[in-house]
């Protein structure tokens, strides 16, 4: 299924609503569509000066997840938009509101139909019809009928209610396929996420193994002092009791790492465990790559398929305005009807035999108003719904964007300041180890210093997965996955 670029062209582009009113009287300006936007994000400048890391994928906004140089997650985001289940129902969507639109544009055109009958009727003679025929000498019981009729019908729109109830079937279609473009959108981040996700727990899960053999060896060399008496007893509990904190922690790690591989498989359209075997060895969590933040908020505006849905659906409830407006006037329809009747077979398409009707109709709901009114009130207030869920629209993927790049640049600077704090503390580990080499230190505070390092570097594996969930969540926050100037889906959609 592609989008086409009916959804950029046939109505409206979103910063241009001003012109998408169906007539003059539901007009809505700029100002009342549009909500001020600012040049430019408040996170641009220092996203746009971050260090990417030398050999990163240039920014590419169409096939975003690329530039995470994982071939692992390039295949899993394949996979997902090939078979999640989301996105056929997104599908299945599209093609109900296509149906809806022809059947929109059939019914602005004539409609035929051909009829046809034949039969025998025997008549009794003690009805009235019967005691009355049978006075006749050539009065016949039996009797013959054939018939074939073609018919004609057309409602004459002159007031514009059915050309308005299409533009709302075809305002529909192109909320839905934008819609199947925001939920190709919101699958792949999930996968990209929820991958990372992954890649983090088998990160934290290492370190705990190295967190518990540390542990371990602290509380049986508290223990051995605690029994020689050098060590008092508050020690040993408490080296028992961290101990045990730290062998708690890795069946809740492993627990959340199950769950996380059960959701990507479904997001893949897979049975839960199918990809455990692919993803059982560890791997980096990937790097954020380099985002171009070009064109600020208004490219926004045309790039973020949740909001030329909202902006379609805004048109469709404008033209629906038009549709129950329509019902205060009245409908012509014009119907004709060309045919034969007989009541011998052989002569049914004789010149006597033919038959023809023609009609004007009229139908006029002249003392109804007080309803039309109210459908017409009713589908003002749906507008009104519409146009402040397009508003929200925008204003919420504005703050997506803002909260992304925060996320972003911030857990990157956690992730500076943590790997500089794991240098110091692997420093200051190999001083104590050499102190207690020399005899200066006791085997304890090696321990300890060990602690410290790791606690630390699970600090680290939980920032630079945050990094790169900021990283996804600004791709997404974007509209990126699609070429919107194209106004079809990306490469790879």
């Amino acid at each position: 299924m592609r989008l086409l670029p009916l959804i950029m062209t046939a109505g409206c582009a979103p910063l241009l609503l001003a012109g998408c009113a169906t007539d003059g009287s539901h007009a809505l300006s700029a100002a009342d569509t549009v909500p001020a936007l600012p040049t430019a994000f408040q996170g641009s400048a220092a996203v746009e000066a971050r260090p990417v890391a030398a050999g990163a994928a240039s920014a590419d906004i169409i096939a975003w997840w690329h530039t995470f140089n994982d071939p692992v997650l390039t295949s899993l985001v394949e996979r997902g938009l090939a078979q999640n289940l989301d996105l056929q129902q997104a599908a299945a969507r599209v093609s109900q509101a296509r149906a809806a639109l022809k059947g929109a544009n059939a019914a602005m055109l004539p409609s035929g139909q051909v009829s046809g009958q034949g039969g025998e009727v025997y008549q009794s003679r003690e009805t009235p019809i019967g005691r009355l025929g049978s006075a006749f000498p050539s009065f016949e019981r039996s009797t013959q009928t054939y018939e074939l009729d073609l018919g004609a019908s057309w409602e004459i729109d002159v007031f514009g209610g059915r050309d308005a109830a299409r533009d709302a079937a075809r305002a529909d279609w192109q909320a839905s396929q934008a819609g199947a473009v925001a939920a190709r959108l919101a699958v792949t981040a999930q996968i990209a996420d929820t991958y990372v996700g992954i890649r983090m727990l088998q990160a934290r899960l290492d370190v705990a193994g190295a967190q518990l053999g540390t542990q371990q060896r602290l509380a049986d060399l508290v223990a051995l002092q605690y029994r020689k008496g050098f060590a008092a007893e508050l020690q040993w509990n408490q080296a028992e009791g961290a101990l045990a904190q730290v062998r708690a922690s890795i069946p809740a790690l492993q627990n959340e790492l199950d769950m996380t591989l059960n959701a990507l498989d479904v997001l893949i359209g897979v049975q839960p465990g199918t990809t455990r075997a692919e993803l059982a060895a560890s791997a980096p969590v990937p790097a954020p790559p380099a985002i171009s933040t070009a064109g600020g908020p208004a490219a926004m505006l045309r790039r973020r398929p949740d909001i030329i849905a909202a902006e379609r659906t805004l048109a469709a409830s404008n033209a629906r305005i038009r549709v129950a407006t329509a019902e205060y006037y009245p409908k012509f329809s014009l119907s004709g009807l060309l045919g034969t009747a007989t009541t011998s077979a052989g002569s049914l398409l004789s010149g006597g035999a033919t038959q023809a009707s023609g009609i004007l109709g009229l139908r006029w709901r002249l003392f109804d108003f007080g309803r039309v009114d109210a459908e017409i009130k009713a589908a003002k207030g749906r507008n009104v719904e519409a146009l402040a869920a397009y508003r929200l629209a925008v204003l919420r993927a504005s703050q997506d964007v803002e909260d992304a790049f925060s996320s972003l640049v911030q857990q990157e600077a956690r992730v500076q300041a943590l790997g500089e704090g794991e240098t110091a503390l692997a420093r200051a580990r190999d001083a104590s180890l050499a102190a207690y080499k020399g005899g200066m230190v006791s085997l304890v505070e090696v321990l300890d210093a060990d602690r410290r390092l790791l606690e630390t570097r699970d600090g680290l594996v939980q920032a630079r997965a945050a990094a790169a969930r900021g990283a996804i969540a600004s791709f997404r926050a974007l509209g990126g996955g699609w070429d919107a100037a194209a106004g079809s889906p990306g490469h790879h959609l």
